[in-house]
């Protein structure tokens, strides 16, 4: 059993989108108290924040590209 996780990107335009949707197992979600970024499908993103979404029974991470200027 795991936790679900959302990774919403923030775009440049202000924007949220959702660029990936799974399971983390609780040995991966404990990773997050020692990293700042993460790679999805090969692109490297920067964790913002993170946030529990109760109403869904979610964690929702906000992360940005780290291949800005």
């Amino acid at each position: 059993m795991g936790t679900q996780v959302m990774v919403y990107e923030k775009l440049k335009n202000g924007e949220l989108s959702c660029i990936d949707e799974r399971t983390w197992s609780t040995e991966l979600l404990g990773l997050l108290n020692y990293t700042n970024y993460l790679t999805i499908n090969e692109q490297e993103y920067e964790m913002i924040e993170g946030r529990i979404n109760v109403d869904k029974e979610v964690m929702e991470l906000l992360v940005v590209s780290a291949q800005r200027p």
